[in-house]
């Protein structure tokens, strides 16, 4: 998850109170992350976090539900990596690879963006990465993005 606008902690709280009634459990939190923008850099600091959910959702079930939950908390897509109020990607849904127009799974830039492997190699250092077959720690350690990534 991501956001860089309003009361980023209360918009993911809420947020995890949603996936777990709408995806699955909620088996595991990293901490929360601060890091400048990404993409577009002119824009306040994103608060980010990855969570481990158990769902017995299909992916395009879990993305139907991610976006919703994103619309139903007011987010207003206006320009691609541009400030929000909540952003829900789906990084992974297992081993599986899918490559949809619309789901993309691995996330395609896991391995570009330091502020999604600081809180994946806190939660889950050793999963294997089902196409590159490199872990989340072995990403971060080889990602060459030189963000700076604050653990809050």
């Amino acid at each position: 998850m991501g956001a860089n606008l309003g009361d980023r902690q209360e918009t993911f709280r809420r947020a995890i109170e949603l996936l777990s009634e709408r995806v699955g459990t909620v088996t595991l939190q990293s901490s929360l992350w601060e890091t400048a923008a990404w993409g577009l850099t002119d824009q306040p600091n994103f608060l980010n976090q990855v969570l481990l959910l158990s769902t017995a959702l299909q992916p395009l079930e879990v993305l139907a539900q991610t976006q919703a939950i994103e619309i139903e908390m007011g987010r207003v897509r206006k320009e691609k990596w541009g400030a929000r109020l909540l952003d829900i990607d789906l990084l992974y849904y297992g081993s599986e690879i899918l490559d949809l127009p619309q789901l993309k799974v691995p996330h395609p830039y896991i391995p570009e963006r330091r502020f999604t492997l600081a809180p994946l190699a806190e939660i889950a250092p050793d999963f294997m990465h089902p196409s590159l077959n490199l872990t989340q720690q072995e990403l971060l350690n080889q990602c060459v993005d030189n963000s700076v990534v604050n653990r809050i």
